[in-house]
C-alpha cells in the first residue's frame, strides 16, 4: 500500500490542491462554514474510496499475473499470457518484456541446436570407439591375456559413462519401460563384468531376485554396472565379497548391493552422488567422480529412488527403489 501511495503521490498533490483551491473560493465568497467542512470530507471520502478501489483492482491484477508465472513450466513464454496493456507506460514495459523474451527465446533455440549436434557426435564417437574396442578385447581372448582384457573393460566403462551423460539430459526420448525381471538384469551385469570378477576373485551372492519391475533394461543395467564397478575399485579384503539382495512388498521392490569394501567416511557419505566427487579416503587415480553422479541423475529421470549407506572399513550399501505405482504400470 505505501507503494502504491508514492506511485501515486503526483495524483494525491494535485487532488488536494484542488480541494484547496475550492474550499479557499468558498470561502472567499463566504459560505456557511459548515457546508465547507461537508464540502471537505466529501472530497477527501471521494479520493480515499478512488485510491482504496485502485489499490485492490492492481492488487488482483498482479496476483494474477504472478499466479500465471507460477503456473507456467516454461516461464520464459510469460509474455504470451499477459495482455497488451493500453497505458502508455505498461505498453512500453510490455514492449521490453516481448522483445527480451524473443530474445531469450532465440538463444534457447541455439543452444539446443548446438546441444543436439554435441550428442549426435557423441554418440557417432561412442559408436566408432566400440568396433576397435570389441577387437582389441577378442584379441585379448584369444591371447588369453587377461590384464589387457581387464584394460579395455575400464575404457569401455568410461565410454559408456561418456555416452550415458550425453543422453542424460534427454532420458525420455531413449528409454522403453517395461516389466522385465531382475534376475535377468542382474546376470547380465554379471556376464558383462565376469572378467573383473574372476580377476578379482570377488564372490557374489544373489537373493531373492525373481520379482518384476517396471523401468528400462538398458538404463538400469548402465546404473547397477557403475554401482558393481564401485564395488570392485575399492575391494580391500582377502575375501571380496558383493551380495545382491531384492526386497518386495505391495508398495515397492528394493534392489540392495552390498561390498564388504574400503567404504565410506561418515563425512563423505552426502556428497557421494555430487558431480566429480571421489572422496577423502580413495584412490582418486581410479576414480572420476562420474559413476555415482550419473547414477542419480539418471535414477531421477527413472522415478527410482537411490540411497547409499556404509561404514568406514566395513561395508558399503547402496539400494535402489522401484516403485510399483500407476506411473510407472
Amino acid at each position: 500500500m505505501i507503494n502504491y501511495l508514492e506511485e501515486k503521490i503526483g495524483l494525491i498533490l494535485w487532488y488536494l490542491t484542488f480541494i484547496l483551491l475550492q474550499l479557499v473560493i468558498m470561502f472567499v465568497l463566504d459560505m456557511d462554514a459548515t457546508f465547507l467542512i461537508f464540502s471537505l470530507f466529501l472530497y477527501l471520502i471521494l479520493l480515499s474510496i478512488y485510491l482504496i478501489v485502485s489499490y485492490l483492482w492492481k492488487t488482483k491484477k498482479n496476483k494474477k499475473i504472478k499466479r500465471l508465472v507460477d503456473e507456467l513450466d516454461e516461464k520464459y513464454l510469460v509474455s504470451e499470457l499477459i495482455k497488451k496493456p493500453k497505458n502508455l507506460e505498461n505498453e512500453a514495459y510490455y514492449y521490453v518484456l516481448k522483445k527480451a523474451t524473443k530474445a531469450m527465446n532465440d538463444k534457447i533455440t541455439e543452444l539446443e541446436h548446438k546441444y543436439q549436434d554435441y550428442e549426435e557426435y557423441i554418440e557417432t564417437f561412442v559408436h566408432e570407439v566400440k568396433t576397435p574396442l570389441a577387437a582389441i578385447s577378442l584379441y585379448s581372448d584369444n591371447k588369453k591375456d587377461h590384464e589387457l582384457k581387464q584394460e579395455v573393460k575400464k575404457i569401455d566403462n568410461l565410454v559408456e559413462q561418456v555416452l550415458f551423460y550425453a543422453r542424460s539430459e534427454n532420458t525420455e526420448k531413449d528409454y522403453f519401460v517395461k516389466k522385465i525381471k531382475l534376475s535377468e538384469i542382474i546376470h547380465q551385469v554379471m556376464l558383462q563384468n565376469k572378467d573383473y570378477l574372476l580377476a578379482n576373485k570377488i564372490i557374489i551372492e544373489v537373493e531373492n531376485s525373481d520379482v518384476f519391475v517396471a523401468t528400462d533394461e538398458k538404463w538400469v543395467i548402465f546404473i547397477l554396472n557403475q554401482i558393481l564397478n564401485n564395488s570392485i575399485k575399492y575391494m580391500d579384503k582377502d575375501e571380496k565379497r558383493i551380495k545382491l539382495n531384492v526386497i518386495e512388498d505391495k508398495n515397492k521392490v528394493i534392489l540392495e548391493m552390498k561390498d564388504n569394501g574400503c567404504g565410506i567416511k561418515e563425512s563423505d557419505i552426502s556428497r557421494v552422488f555430487d558431480k566429480g566427487f571421489t572422496g577423502s579416503n580413495r584412490k582418486k587415480e581410479h576414480s572420476t567422480g562420474m559413476g555415482l553422479y550419473l547414477c542419480k541423475k539418471l535414477c531421477d529421470r527413472l522415478h527410482l529412488n537411490i540411497a547409499i549407506e556404509s561404514k568406514e572399513k566395513e561395508y558399503t550399501t547402496v539400494t535402489i527403489i522401484f516403485p510399483k505405482s500407476s506411473l510407472h504400470e
